[in-house]
């Protein structure tokens, strides 16, 4: 996930204080004008302006309150501001869009027409995402396999909406952010490169 306008591990829910001020000015707007303006950032992103961990850790907090599977909050957030760091992974991110390009396409629909002007902007990302301030990779613990439905909405239905929540905190604050999976092609290497242990924890 791509956010602007350190690596660390997410920690459990907690509870924002009502009697501590916001890390970064929350703009003047409703909960309609937040949901219905939250977009996917990729070329607007301002790419020179710091982003404060203590705001990405604000946004977070928010972001727990989500419901999850069961309450079990086995989730992790992984926040990377590490120059080095970044690029490395934007090398295995390029390389994940390779990957996608190179795949079997049989059965798959004819793309939108929009599609040449979206495949324009996930490239600028893609040329550019070592450069973003902040990227920050979720994970989730439960690893129930693909046997049926229900295991599979019960792992991804327990980190979306936290990373839905998290989004919609940094459009509150004036921050653009994307949400990427295309390095899941490559999601053992960057397990390796992050710490996250692959075996245990499933990246989003």
């Amino acid at each position: 996930m791509a956010l602007g306008p350190a690596t660390g591990t997410g920690r459990r829910a907690m509870t924002a204080d009502p009697e501590v001020a916001p890390a970064h000015p929350v703009l003047p707007l409703t909960v309609d004008e937040v949901l219905t303006t939250t977009r996917a950032v990729r070329r607007r992103l301002d790419l020179d302006r710091p982003v404060p961990r203590a705001v990405v850790e604000e946004c977070l907090r928010l972001a727990f309150q989500a419901p999850n599977g069961s309450n079990g909050q086995d989730w992790r957030w992984v926040l990377v501001d590490d120059p080095a760091l970044r690029t490395a992974m934007a090398g295995l991110y390029r390389q994940g869009m390779a990957d996608h390009g190179a795949r079997d396409r049989t059965g798959e629909p004819d793309p939108p027409p929009a599609s040449a002007r979206m495949t324009a902007s996930v490239a600028h990302l893609a040329a550019h995402l070592a450069e973003v301030p902040v990227l920050v990779v979720p994970t989730i613990g439960r690893r129930y396999g693909e046997a049926n439905t229900f295991q599979t909405a019960s792992r991804w239905g327990s980190v979306l909406p936290a990373v839905w929540s998290f989004h919609l905190a940094l459009r509150s604050r004036g921050l653009g952010s994307c949400w990427t999976t295309i390095h899941l092609y490559r999601e053992r290497e960057m397990a390796d490169l992050l710490g996250i242990p692959n075996g245990e924890h499933t990246q989003v």
